[in-house]
């Protein structure tokens, strides 16, 4: 399930500030219409056991695997983190984690239990630095990881995911760039958009679905041209 949210922040402020600070953003805004970010539910082992489950694999594959692990639990919800460690590796395997996410998923669970994955609750009042150093000590669980939970289960305002290719992509599309930016010049322009870079990059993204709608319509429009002309021939 996933919920509409009402923002922890003003994000019609915020987007009249990045509006007014940033001309091309602005452009984007108007293009794209309001900032609108869907937060996922459950607690923070839910959101960071999908969130392994979903690494490095296309969308589709990691779907149907993580349905299997949902399958795991006995309430028909992800399998609580003392479930999941009385699952045997080979049954991991046979439900398609490789070797690196069973020991992930394991660790995660291992640390849920331990108090160093925080309840919802707890995360609500930590910070955002709090939360990447608390996290990252999670195996197979690094900086993008924890940027996807700051922005889609907390809702925080100020995240720039620098290293997603979404947010590089929608950025070269956005500003003429005809290469994606380093990392480390993402973050330097994106100072201007504090404390609303979390709005920003999901412009970015919007930036690369409206690029992908125009690809699309060009080539439609390309197709509908060339049966036209061949019509045309053949009746000559």
């Amino acid at each position: 399930m996933a919920e509409t949210a009402p923002y922890s922040f003003d994000h019609l402020a915020a987007i009249e500030h990045l509006s007014k600070t940033d001309p091309r953003l602005a452009g984007l805004i108007a293009k794209a219409g309001e900032f609108k970010l869907t937060l996922r539910d459950g607690e923070p082992y839910e959101s960071l056991l999908r969130a392994i489950v979903y690494q490095s694999i296309a969308g589709k594959a990691a779907k149907v695997i993580f349905e299997r692990v949902r399958a795991l639990g006995s309430d028909g919800r992800c399998p609580a983190p003392e479930e999941l460690l009385r699952v045997p590796a080979r049954k991991l395997r046979a439900i398609g984690l490789s070797r690196a996410k069973i020991a992930a998923v394991r660790d995660l669970a291992t640390k849920t239990m331990e108090g160093i994955v925080p309840t919802l609750q707890d995360a609500m009042k930590m910070s955002d630095q709090e939360l990447v150093e608390r996290l990252d000590s999670v195996r197979g669980i690094g900086a993008w990881t924890v940027e996807m939970f700051l922005i889609f289960r907390l809702g925080r305002p100020d995240v720039l995911p620098i290293h997603d290719y979404g947010v590089q992509k929608g950025f070269a599309l956005t500003y003429g760039k005809r290469a994606i930016p380093k990392p480390k010049d993402l973050a330097k322009f994106g100072e201007r958009w504090r404390p609303y870079r979390t709005v920003a990059s999901w412009y970015m993204w919007r930036a690369v679905d409206h690029a992908g709608k125009s690809a699309r319509k060009i080539t439609k429009k390309r197709l509908k041209i060339t049966v036209k002309k061949r019509a045309v021939k053949k009746s000559l």
